[in-house]
């Protein structure tokens, strides 16, 4: 009896020709003399030389669009992987035929800058430049300065980390304010005004009561302006006689001095309350108190909540005026009037004058309230611009 042929022997396997690779049962690609065919079901749909990625990346969205292959099958016979081919894809949907022939990303082997801006990374390094300080310079981003340090090699100078102090240094002599104690403030040992990591260290560990101001340059910086009354504010003994009264707050970033700093600036930008920081940055803030960061709403009122807590308002009040009268004692003789607008009712024909109360224009008069020592009035005069009126009262 004949033996049963087996099954490998009814299908035998069939070996490719040297230079074809099977892409599926009705697709093979086959190689020869510098150029290559794409068959489907014996009949070639496409050639081109081996090198034209063009025209190969066609070939692999035609059998994808006609349906002759899988994107798996097609990027297993072409070497690449399964993205490449969905990218060939979305190229050709957008851009057409020209679309394929461009390489994605940044071409390689060129470099993103020229040598000279290389060299100028190199130096700007060499000066202790940040990488972001460095991209705002050339108008790059941060990431490309990265990549140009990287490539040439670039390593950080090992840095020697400094002690901390544990007594109080000799002071600037470009700085003239003063400590919580009346003392020279300890000089700032951080190098980037912009950033006072190192002072907000030696606050947290009770090393330093208020932070020495450090500016940084800058242009068209927003409420600059108000550092002009700097001279006279210093001149007023305003931070003197805070000193003098209120002593120290405790180790803090945001000292006496700051603070007191702080609610002046404030007022002169008009900002009626501490709740209104919320509307200013705070590192524009900090930029004219010579600090990183201004303090927020809950820190100033941390600070005068300690500060009224100790009751000696009248003695500050005292000490300042105390201050004003031995400066100018020779020009005393203040004299306080306050005036107010007062509607007026009569049938007398008088020129308008702007009512706050009502903010309309209508006829007024105004009354003068002249007071004595104790705040008491002492003379009222109640004037218009046609007819004279004048009461006094004792």
């Amino acid at each position: 009896m004949a033996q049963e042929p087996q099954q490998g022997e009814l299908f035998p396997e069939v070996d490719a020709p040297h230079g074809t690779t099977v892409i599926n049962a009705r697709c093979t690609v086959r190689t020869g003399d510098g150029h290559r065919v794409v068959i489907v079901a014996g009949v070639v749909i496409a050639q081109y030389a081996a090198g034209d990625r063009m025209a190969e990346a066609y070939a692999m969205v035609s059998l994808i669009d006609q349906g002759w292959a899988e994107q798996k099958e097609i990027a297993r016979a072409f070497g690449c992987s399964a993205r490449s081919v969905r990218r060939h894809q979305r190229r050709f949907e957008d851009g057409g035929l020209p679309a394929l022939g461009r390489g994605g990303g940044y071409p390689k082997g060129r470099p993103r800058l020229p040598a000279s801006r290389t060299r100028q990374v190199t130096r700007l390094k060499q000066q202790s430049f940040s990488n972001r300080q460095i991209a705002i310079r050339m108008g790059v981003t941060e990431t490309a300065v990265r990549k140009i340090l990287r490539r040439i090699g670039w390593t950080e100078p090992a840095v020697t980390p400094a002690l901390l102090p544990t007594e109080v240094a000799g002071a600037n002599p470009n700085l003239s304010a003063l400590s919580s104690s009346g003392q020279p403030l300890t000089p700032s040992m951080d190098d980037d005004p912009s950033d006072r990591r190192f002072d907000r260290i030696m606050a947290y560990l009770g090393l330093l009561d208020d932070a020495a101001p450090l500016f940084r340059p800058g242009t068209a910086i927003p409420g600059a302006g108000v550092l002009l009354a700097v001279p006279a504010l210093v001149a007023s003994g305003v931070i003197d006689c805070a000193h003098e009264v209120y002593g120290s707050i405790g180790p803090a970033f945001f000292g006496l001095r700051t603070t007191i700093m702080s609610l002046v600036l404030m007022a002169l930008l008009r900002i009626k309350r501490p709740e209104e920081l919320k509307e200013h940055p705070p590192d524009a803030l900090g930029r004219i108190l010579g600090l990183d960061r201004a303090p927020e709403v809950k820190t100033l009122r941390r600070k005068l909540k300690r500060l009224a807590g100790l009751g000696r308002s009248t003695r500050f009040g005292q000490a300042l005026a105390q201050r004003r009268v031995a400066a100018r004692g020779a020009l005393m003789g203040f004299l306080y009037a306050d005036g107010h607008v007062r509607v007026f009712h009569g049938q007398a024909t008088l020129p308008k004058a702007h009512v706050a109360q009502m903010r309309l224009p209508m006829p007024a008069t105004t009354d003068y309230w002249v007071n004595d020592e104790l705040g008491d009035p002492a003379r009222a005069t109640s004037q218009c611009n046609t007819c004279c009126l004048e009461k006094v009262t004792r």
